[in-house]
């Protein structure tokens, strides 16, 4: 049976997405996580990313298409953070996306015959924390405050200043900050 699957992303956004890839192996992803932070910011501004001149990307972070990324100030994605954002993923001030979590902002409709392509953005606001490992999937607003354990799994909303964690996450309590 011939597949009838249509790829709706274009020629066009396989031609980004491939010069991309080859300029950040050869021009960031080798150097070491606390050099050329600046350089690194502007690789992924060339190719669309809204990045505050705060945000760090570390260099084995894997951007999927830069124009679909927005950092406001302080934001961080860890090493080996995989943002896979066919859709929009915004990560607010403050907010951290710890090692090795993946982001991912797309899917297949399962009614589908032909499995058609299905997207929803991601928004991780202020100050929220995801923690290594986990997984925030499309569709999913992470809220201002909240924490993502560890290896969780998040399909749904995350409530403001909540720690979540599990498969799926759960809520786990609520986040209270105690400065000395």
């Amino acid at each position: 049976m011939d597949s009838k699957y249509v790829n709706r992303l274009g020629r066009k956004h396989q031609i980004v997405r491939l010069l991309y890839g080859i300029v950040w192996t050869l021009s960031a992803r080798w150097l070491p996580r606390s050099v050329g932070s600046g350089w690194k910011r502007m690789l992924l501004r060339a190719f669309g990313a809204k990045l505050s001149p705060t945000a760090v990307v570390y260099s084995s972070v894997k951007v999927y298409y830069p124009a679909n990324l927005v950092m406001d100030d302080y934001a961080c994605l860890a090493s080996d953070v995989d943002c896979y954002n066919v859709a929009p993923i915004h990560i607010g001030k403050y907010a951290t996306v710890s090692q090795g979590a993946f982001l991912c902002t797309a899917s297949h409709d399962i009614t589908s015959s032909t499995h058609d392509l299905i997207t929803a953005p991601i928004t991780i606001k202020d100050q929220a924390w995801i923690g290594a490992e986990a997984f925030v999937g499309m569709g999913v607003t992470v809220n201002d405050g909240s924490v993502v354990g560890a290896r969780a799994a998040v399909f749904k909303d995350v409530e403001p200043w909540t720690v979540v964690g599990g498969n799926p996450a759960k809520f786990i309590k609520k986040r209270i900050i105690k400065d000395a």
